[in-house]
């Protein structure tokens, strides 16, 4: 084995070792997510429900519904849901897009996440208002330990 090809495993081996080292985004890096989706409109607390089991063992499988208090009408309807986590490499989460069409605001999925954090649920209205709520969880086991 050649010198440069040592060197260039032991480089390898290094720089898979960084995601490692920086798996979470900072509150502060959260938070600049969520002021990329709602620019300068001020965020009200309520009308947005996150349900997050409170304990989770897995990481990798995290079952999550919003819900958002809505008369999902033609005039006054939920056009977004957006999901940050304060803990991940990657702080948004998802995001979905709904008309009035969709008859109830309520979104289920799962997600991933990195470590025990705060999952944050933003609602954009059809007059452009922004509602928020937020769950916190304990996840025994990580994950999102790659970038």
């Amino acid at each position: 084995m050649s010198t440069s090809r040592r060197k260039f495993i032991v480089m390898t081996g290094a720089a898979s070792l960084v995601p490692w080292l920086s798996v979470q985004a900072t509150e502060s890096e959260a938070a600049q997510a969520i002021k990329q989706i709602v620019g300068s409109s001020k965020i009200r607390t309520g009308r947005v429900e996150l349900e997050i089991p409170p304990l989770v063992e897995n990481g990798n499988s995290v079952v999550m519904k919003v819900s958002v208090e809505s008369p999902m009408t033609e005039n006054d309807f939920v056009r977004a849901i957006h999901v940050v986590a304060e803990g991940n490499p990657l702080p948004n989460v998802a995001s979905f897009q709904l008309s009035h069409r969709a008859g109830r605001a309520v979104v289920t999925t799962r997600i991933r996440l990195n470590d025990s954090q705060r999952v944050w649920a933003i609602a954009q209205m059809s007059d452009g208002s922004f509602w928020q709520g937020y769950a916190a969880t304990l996840v025994t086991l990580a994950a999102c330990t790659e970038v």
